[in-house]
């Protein structure tokens, strides 16, 4: 068995009990002992708290019990000083002849080596500065499907601490809490904390890191599509002047989800216009994704093998596939090469009419196939933006990302606008080198006309709303 100490740092009956526990542990073979010293503020609760959780009745300082290691189960608790000395005169025959004054001495000298103690570890405590990584509607799928793959290293590197703080409304906070306690036990050597929020005036505290994941129930056979656009515009105009307030000069917002991702990222620029409008993106590698997988299962290779396939628009609404820059790595065909070797995808599908027919015309198929994902396929597309933004991309690769247009490709701008980027350095660079025919210029016409209506309904939506609201 082990005793168990506890009391105040500043207590003279503490400091006699320790003092004749540390003898008995010395002289008997058999006598271990585990002192807790607490902080004179904090021993009211803690008592509390312990005796609460194990039954008992006890109210003076210290708390002496015996945790009986070998037999399982709660501690047996022995009581105060009082209880501790008859317990060593009757077991041991040893009792203490401390005088009050060595007492008060000894409790003065717990309490400073408790307080150096405590300042140290906040000292320590202060030099880890943890990324603080937001999520917003943190009770949907893709943020528990998120959580493992941010804390696993592979993200922000092996040396980098995170804290994830997971935002979402009351209703929800119970989900909230039972993916808390499951991160903490799994022990990620990196997740310093891990936390639920379901205040919104508290929203973004120190972010360096908001991933939007907010979706509206798309359904117009009930309510219009201006109206799920209302509801997008009002979400954004909370959350954009609290990440202004709150979160750090050089936050990066991320957003995803199955609606309404560009127009998220727009409306958050436009309600937010201190936020640095290159570091607000919207996430197109899901759709991405599929459409490499569609590509691959046609070619009977692997996803891995298909590059460079480009997602241009409205990432979850009206987008284009653009398959005149990619390429296949791998390939059993009759030319080989290195493992880096490449060859035009194009060149390679002989049968033109499926990717006429077929798979230009797949956007349904594939936002179906997108929408029905439980989480893990957008959880791993945030994880992989994340980590090309901080670790860099694949030098030739593409990545299709929305960001604000400033006029590139003729996109009008001002719209979140999906287009092929590389990451450096930190930042990203629209590819801007890349050729595109007409027929592509004149689809990103049609598109960016769609996103630029988008964003005036939204407008419109929510200054037609004020009135009634100041009502």
């Amino acid at each position: 068995a082990v005793a168990m100490f506890t009391g105040k740092a500043n207590c003279p009956y503490y400091a006699k009990a320790e003092l004749l526990a540390d003898y008995l542990q010395t002289n008997l073979p058999n006598f271990r002992v585990h002192k807790i010293t607490q902080h004179p503020d904090k021993w009211e609760q803690w008592l509390h708290d312990i005796c609460e959780t194990n039954g008992w009745e006890h109210r003076q300082c210290p708390i002496i019990w015996r945790e009986l290691l070998d037999r399982g189960g709660k501690g047996q608790l022995l009581g105060g000083l009082n209880d501790f000395l008859k317990y060593a005169q009757q077991y041991y025959g040893i009792t203490s002849m401390m005088l009050s004054e060595e007492m008060l001495g000894i409790a003065e000298e717990n309490l400073q080596a408790h307080l150096e103690i405590v300042k140290e570890d906040e000292e320590i405590k202060s030099l880890i500065k943890p990324m603080q990584i937001w999520i917003t509607s943190a009770s949907v799928p893709i943020s528990y499907h998120l959580i493992p793959l941010l804390a696993n290293g592979e993200v922000f590197g092996m040396t980098t601490d995170i804290s994830i703080h997971l935002l979402d409304t009351d209703q929800f906070k119970d989900i909230l809490r039972g993916i808390v306690m499951e991160a903490e036990d799994m022990a990620f050597p990196l997740l310093h904390s891990i936390s639920e929020h379901t205040k919104i005036d508290q929203a973004f505290i120190d972010a360096d890191i908001i991933i939007v994941l907010d979706d509206v129930l798309l359904n117009l056979e009930v309510q219009s599509r201006e109206n799920y656009i209302r509801e997008v515009g009002e979400i954004c105009q909370v959350y954009a002047p609290l990440i202004e307030k709150n979160a750090k000069s050089e936050v990066k917002v991320i957003s995803s989800g199955k609606t309404f991702a560009n127009l998220k990222a727009t409306m958050l620029r436009t309600y937010g216009p201190s936020i640095r409008p290159e570091n607000i993106i919207a996430i197109a590698t899901s759709w991405e994704s599929a459409a490499k997988g569609m590509l691959a299962r046609k070619l009977n290779i692997s996803t891995a093998g298909v590059k460079d396939v480009i997602v241009w628009g409205n990432i979850s609404g009206s987008s284009y596939i653009d398959l005149s820059h990619a390429k296949l790595c791998g390939y059993d065909c009759a030319i080989w090469g290195p493992p880096s070797f490449q060859r035009p995808l194009l060149n390679m599908i002989y049968d033109s009419k499926w990717i006429h027919s077929e798979f230009l015309s797949a956007q349904s198929t594939l936002s179906s196939r997108v929408s029905r994902c439980t989480g893990m396929l957008p959880a791993h597309a945030v994880a992989m933006v994340l980590r090309y933004w901080y670790q860099g991309s694949p030098s030739e690769e593409i990545i299709s990302v929305g960001i604000l247009s400033e006029g590139q490709f003729c996109i009008p701008e001002g719209i979140i606008f999906s287009m092929p980027v590389r990451f450096r350095n930190g930042n990203w660079e629209v590819m801007t080198e890349l050729e595109i025919n007409e027929t592509t210029q004149k689809i990103l016409e049609r598109l960016s006309h769609e996103l630029v209506q988008e964003k005036l309904v939204a407008l419109k939506e929510i200054n037609e709303m004020r009135p009634y609201e100041a009502e």
